[in-house]
């Protein structure tokens, strides 16, 4: 049996516990390529013209997998550190068994249902019931996997803490769901523009989650999507750490467009640039107006220490 996971939404949130899970059950797995233009096209053929970019390269992830493995493993997220996802996660599974209902298309989910922990360790039971693994070995295999990302996680905060305190660089915050910002054809072309400007770029996503959501608290109480909840957190904890903020988003995000404009208006004494990615051209554009946006925060800091 061959698993295939699509390089695409939440695995870049948990590539770890998902790839760790197959590892210590000795499932193979294939991990669709890196985003390129020939994924993305293939997933607009497949989406209404509606449709947001992130789920227009899920879907051209999975179709290069559809014949190329024996499940395509698709997890449904209902919720996140007590607050909602966006629904595309929710209905991920649905998505793609009716877009695909014409390839006998085979897919492995999960259904969590919830932030508790009790009820994530529940949806990796029922998947392993379904693929006949013991109880025990799936319990094992969940605990491994599980105890890798909190470490991933853990390191990575702790990683960009130590960028905030110590980097000379000229800081810029970028608020940036991680299916954006690491995404090949989405995301990495503007951290590298950003790296050649000798900028270092701190991530918002990488910060702890649930430090981050409480402090999204006192920006609004009534943003229902846990991960903007954790970018404007981000935000809110370290805005005076950095120099300017970047919001990347794609097109037509309904979460983002209504979670950014709320930022713009809200935190009016620092710099902010936003960025929206459309599938047509990723980087038209981009890298003039980030120079801009450099030369400005590089000629806000001489200012300072003159």
């Amino acid at each position: 049996m061959k698993i295939g996971i699509p390089r695409a939404l939440l695995y870049y949130k948990n590539e770890k516990l998902w790839t760790k899970f197959f590892d210590e059950l000795g499932i193979e797995y294939i991990i669709s390529p890196e985003t390129n233009k020939e994924i993305i096209d293939n997933g607009s053929k497949c989406a209404i013209d509606e449709t947001c970019l992130p789920i227009k390269i899920f879907l051209g992830h999975i179709d290069y997998l559809k014949d190329k493995c024996d499940y395509i493993f698709i997890p449904r997220i209902e919720s996140a550190q007590d607050k909602e996802t966006c629904l595309n996660f929710r209905a991920q599974y649905d998505l793609v068994k009716n877009t695909f209902r014409n390839d006998n298309l085979k897919i492995l989910f999960i259904n969590d249902m919830g932030h508790k922990a009790h009820k994530e360790i529940r949806a990796y039971k029922k998947l392993c019931k379904y693929l006949h693994i013991k109880k025990s070995q799936g319990k094992y295999a969940y605990k491994m996997a599980k105890q890798m990302q909190m470490y991933y996680e853990f390191f990575r905060a702790e990683n960009q803490e130590n960028l905030l305190k110590n980097s000379k660089k000229v800081k810029v915050l970028i608020l940036a769901h991680s299916y954006n910002v690491s995404d090949k054809f989405v995301g990495e072309p503007i951290v590298n523009m950003l790296k050649k400007l000798d900028v270092e770029p701190i991530f918002a996503e990488y910060f702890d989650a649930k430090k981050c959501i409480k402090a999204s608290k006192y920006v609004s109480s009534t943003l229902p999507w846990s991960y903007n909840r954790q970018l404007l957190g981000a935000l809110e904890l370290y805005q005076h750490d950095v120099d300017g903020v970047i919001l990347v988003t794609t097109y037509p995000c309904g979460p983002d467009s209504m979670c950014n404009d709320m930022i713009v208006r809200k935190y009016k004494d620092i710099p902010i640039l936003t960025l929206t990615i459309d599938a047509q051209d990723a980087t038209a554009g981009i890298e003039t107006r980030l120079e801009s946006f450099i030369d400005i925060l590089n000629f806000k800091r001489q200012g300072k220490n003159e």
